[in-house]
């Protein structure tokens, strides 16, 4: 089965990082994740700047300009960011703004609104967030002011899986992501969303799983294949991705 990855970070100390709430990642830069991946019939992939990099933008470059062909980056945005960088960014494959909700290191969410709707009339980039889905609630006012995003590791917690439901109604994407991460079996719940929308479900090996209780495994993949069928794989391990990033030939 063809790959898309749709999560994963790189880290690389020639590069800034910043601790987050006291912590530094291990170093997992590019050639540690083309390792990685090595057998997993990989074509491309969404490379996401993590809070432990803020702002810093050179690292998201280098990286998209080594991986090369297939890969798009996610970004943190700041409010203030020079126009020839963000000129820049777009240029090298950057395609959207990562806001992280859940842990902090990227734009206020105050300005979530604001810079979403910005970057999206400059330069067609989407937004995606780390929240946790109970936590949808009290920012259903500003959501339902961008134009389109997307949810990181199937929103986290059940306890905010009905309002998850709802913005997968609207065509909101949910990635696939962090099943070390979650509190409930990923598995019906990404049938439901499945069922809701095919086109939602975007698998990612979120990689190299920084601060996972349990981290990715080629177990993820395995499951994933053993409760849906082909057609439905072909969607969630790369097609739903490809349309989502751009990609599509």
């Amino acid at each position: 089965m063809k790959l898309f990855d749709a999560h994963f970070h790189i880290i690389d100390d020639r590069f800034p990082l910043v601790e987050n709430n006291g912590y530094l990642p291990p170093i997992f830069d590019t050639k540690s994740y083309t390792k990685s991946v090595e057998n997993y019939g990989l074509i491309g992939g969404a490379i996401v700047s993590g809070s432990f990099q803020k702002f810093d933008q050179t690292y998201l470059i280098d990286a998209l300009e080594t991986l090369r062909e297939g890969f798009v980056g996610v970004a943190n945005i700041s409010k203030d960011m020079d126009v020839d960088l963000l000129n820049k960014l777009n240029d090298v494959g950057v395609v959207a703004v990562r806001f992280n909700v859940k842990r902090g290191g990227s734009e206020k969410i105050e300005e979530l609104e604001k810079l979403s709707n910005q970057l999206f009339e400059q330069f067609g980039w989407h937004t995606e967030l780390y929240i946790d889905s109970k936590d949808l609630k009290d920012l259903d006012n500003v959501l339902k002011s961008i134009p389109t995003f997307s949810i990181d590791h199937l929103g986290l917690s059940a306890e905010g899986l009905k309002d998850l439901y709802y913005y997968v109604e609207k065509g909101v994407k949910v990635k696939a992501t962090g099943f070390g991460r979650i509190d409930f079996d990923p598995i019906p719940v990404m049938k439901t969303i499945h069922s809701i929308n095919p086109e939602a479900l975007l698998f990612g090996t979120d990689l190299p799983s920084t601060r996972a209780n349990v981290p990715f495994s080629v177990k993820d993949i395995e499951l994933v294949q053993q409760h849906f069928s082909e057609k439905d794989q072909e969607a969630i391990f790369y097609k739903n991705a490809l349309k989502w990033y751009g990609r599509e030939k």
